[in-house]
């Protein structure tokens, strides 16, 4: 009876030692015969998460002012009649031929 409580517990510790050795922890049971092979370990099921949502935001567009377009002004001429020495719109018609003359400031 001896010989067979050694050789149960010999059988019993040799048995978590390849189970924990093969499955990472010890485990404690009861089973009927001797397993050839030990358990198959299941690993839970694989946990699926959603897609991660990546928001790109919308580029923005800035118009610029449109560039500034320097307009010369025309050039401006005072017409004088040298007949009666005066300006137009003072004198409406001359007999001489009008002259283009540059504007000056007033009192000058």
């Amino acid at each position: 009876m001896k010989a067979f409580k050694a050789i149960a517990a010999a059988a019993l510790i040799l048995g978590c030692v390849t189970t924990a050795h093969a499955h990472g922890g010890v485990r404690f049971g009861f089973a009927f015969g001797f397993p050839v092979y030990p358990a198959p370990y299941y690993y839970p099921p694989p946990v699926y998460y959603p897609p991660a949502v990546v928001t790109v935001p919308a580029p923005v567009y800035v118009e610029s002012a449109p560039a500034q377009v320097v307009q010369q002004q025309p050039e401006q001429f005072w017409y004088y009649c040298p007949d009666s020495k005066t300006y137009y719109p003072y004198v409406q018609k001359c007999a001489a031929p009008w002259q283009r003359v540059a504007p000056r400031p007033p009192g000058s």
